[in-house]
């Protein structure tokens, strides 16, 4: 069994992490996505645990990329992070326009759970933040039903007084992994302004899955999944916080994606060899 790197000591987060070198990263309407399978994502997300050094896991959806593409802090944020997974069928979809092709959706819920089987198998020690206190303490009976050796749990309420000790609770508690259960852009921001100090290897923002797995929100079938239709299911058990969310975001990125597919066919393919004249 590998030893877990809650003993090593944990140093500053780096913007482009060495071990980041060995996969391949493109953009999609200029928010970067890994070109990763779920199991090459699994063996990355790995190497970075045991490096012991702090990284940040993001996952890329339409809402996502349409706020990145209105906030520039949240796309330099999202640039900084380590790994950063293709959430929704869509961006699957925009990147055969695009290019390159990504090889799979890789969900965040699919990973949280891929990961705790990781996690129970090589003795890593995870910390759950999110959510309401009975839905967390859901989600952390679960993982512990899978082996999980869950070191701590608690709710997403806090104040910003309370957020140092939130921080110092679960850097207290030496995860080797970090699932937040927090909205966008909320999770991906205390993320970054405290990854050093929550002294964790990975921390990974899964958003509402903390609710899924606490039984308390249904999973779209399979056959919505693929067709990248999860969304119609999530809006109706939600309607009053998602309907404008998708009805709004989905068009503004299909819009995005057009515009880009076509901005790329009038520039025509790169000619090897030779440089591309710059614009006057």
């Amino acid at each position: 069994m590998t030893t877990p790197r809650h003993v090593q000591a944990r140093v500053a987060p780096a913007p482009v992490p060495p071990e980041a070198d060995r996969w391949r990263r493109t953009h999609i309407c200029g928010v970067p996505v890994d070109v990763l399978t779920m199991e090459e994502t699994l063996v990355a997300a790995s190497e970075l645990i045991e490096s012991g050094r702090p990284h940040q896991h993001v996952a890329i959806n339409a809402a996502k990329v349409v706020a990145a593409r209105r906030d520039p802090r949240l796309r330099q944020i999202i640039e900084s992070c380590a790994l950063a997974n293709a959430d929704g069928q869509s961006i699957v979809w925009a990147s055969r326009l695009l290019r390159p092709r990504l090889p799979e959706r890789v969900a965040g819920i699919d990973f949280m759970l891929r990961m705790w089987e990781v996690a129970a198998d090589r003795g890593y020690r995870v910390y759950l933040l999110g959510a309401k206190p009975s839905t967390v303490q859901k989600a952390a009976d679960a993982a512990r039903a899978q082996g999980v050796t869950v070191v701590g749990a608690r709710s997403g309420y806090w104040t910003p007084a309370e957020e140092p000790a939130v921080v110092a609770e679960v850097a207290g508690s030496r995860p080797d992994l970090l699932f937040v259960g927090l909205p966008t852009p909320h999770k991906e921001e205390f993320l970054h302004r405290h990854l050093d100090g929550l002294r964790t290897p990975l921390a990974v923002g899964v958003g509402g899955s903390f609710d899924v797995v606490a039984g308390e929100v249904t999973r779209a079938p399979r056959w919505m999944q693929r067709t990248g239709l999860e969304w119609v299911h999530r809006m109706r058990q939600e309607p009053r916080r998602l309907v404008r969310r998708y009805a709004e975001g989905n068009l503004k990125f299909v819009a995005m994606v057009a515009r880009d597919a076509t901005n790329r066919l009038r520039r025509g393919p790169r000619r090897p060899g030779r440089p591309r004249r710059a614009a006057r």
